[in-house]
């Protein structure tokens, strides 16, 4: 909501975010119920959800209108059971392991790219000037998250946490984003700006660690070294993270929180980790689409854009700006 009203979006809340299968179930069924009476007076033509959302792909389907949803995890067994079947259109990574039929399009991009790409975002230093930065300063950001979706039962993240900032203190400034709760030690390390700019800070960052999947990515897309410590990473990992690992070489993904701390030493003080970071960013670029700008076209031309997309899947380069830079 922070978010919203720093934007200036007009909004309605229809439901909170609750913890536990039950407390989630019952909170579906509520939401469900308010989007569709905001529905009937709003009247919407199509409507567009994120990952898992299974709301827009109910209501859809009850007042017959399209729904389309942007899904990037292979992991919410749960969520995609309750969303997939009611969806309309299916938007996946390329990489996405998953097949889900003839709902699906794949995109050549990140959701992340869709607010990050060049195109669409300018950072701004003066986030820095607002904190008492100087721009020459190693800043070490950690982004700490809460493991309450659905996918996350059974998971963790980031441990140790003192011992890590203890550490890293010493190679630069430590900054703190944290969904949960901190221990008093580290109060004093939370970033205290607006959600709205907190891209423009890790745009100035050295390198990211943390446990936050979203978090990696959009540092990726900034040029930002990140580490993402927890323990989905194996074998059966997010394709996502696996191409943005071996592909691109923009993130590092462990399981260990000791084995990342070293490799983000490591990191810290490699000469001309800037400019290194930069190219493989660049490359990224040249190869994928601005995911917003292909999402416009998809929803404002449906069912016209579904249907091309799925004769001919190579429109969507069309959305590619390979000389876009910050």
């Amino acid at each position: 909501m922070n978010l919203l009203d720093a934007y200036g979006f007009e909004y309605k809340i229809v439901g909170t975010a609750e913890s536990g299968l039950l407390s989630k179930a019952l909170e579906l069924i509520r939401i469900d119920s308010n989007i569709y009476n905001v529905s009937k007076l709003f009247k919407p033509d199509i409507l567009v959800g994120g990952s898992g959302n299974a709301y827009c792909a109910h209501i859809g389907k009850m007042i017959g209108k399209p729904s389309v949803i942007i899904e990037d995890s292979e992991r919410g067994k749960i969520e995609h059971f309750v969303t997939n079947p009611f969806a309309t259109v299916i938007c996946t990574p390329a990489s996405f392991k998953k097949k889900l039929g003839k709902k699906q399009i794949l995109f050549d991009g990140y959701k992340e790219l869709a607010y990050l790409h060049p195109n669409n975002f300018c950072p701004k230093q003066t986030v820095l000037d607002e904190l008492g930065l100087d721009k020459e300063a190693t800043l070490i950001i950690l982004r700490f998250v809460s493991w309450n979706a659905d996918h996350d039962i059974g998971h963790y993240g980031v441990k140790n946490k003192v011992e890590l900032v203890k550490e890293l203190e010493k190679h630069g400034h430590v900054l703190i984003t944290s969904e949960c709760e901190l221990d008093p030690d580290l109060e004093k390390y939370k970033i205290k700006i607006s959600p709205d700019k907190l891209h423009d800070l890790l745009f100035f960052a050295k390198i990211l660690l943390g446990d936050s999947q979203t978090m990696t990515t959009e540092a990726a897309m900034l040029g930002v070294p990140a580490i993402r410590c927890n323990s989905f990473v194996g074998n059966n990992d997010m394709s996502n993270f696996i191409e943005l690992e071996q592909k691109y070489n923009l993130i590092f993904n462990y399981r260990d929180s000791k084995e990342a701390l070293k490799k983000a030493v490591e990191i810290i003080n490699e000469p001309k980790q800037k400019d290194k970071w930069n190219e493989k960013r660049e490359y990224l670029l040249r190869e994928k689409i601005d995911v917003a700008a292909f999402m416009t076209w998809l929803i404002e031309n449906y069912p016209d854009s579904f249907k091309i997309m799925k004769e001919n899947p190579k429109t969507q380069y069309r959305f590619i700006f390979p000389n876009a830079s910050y």
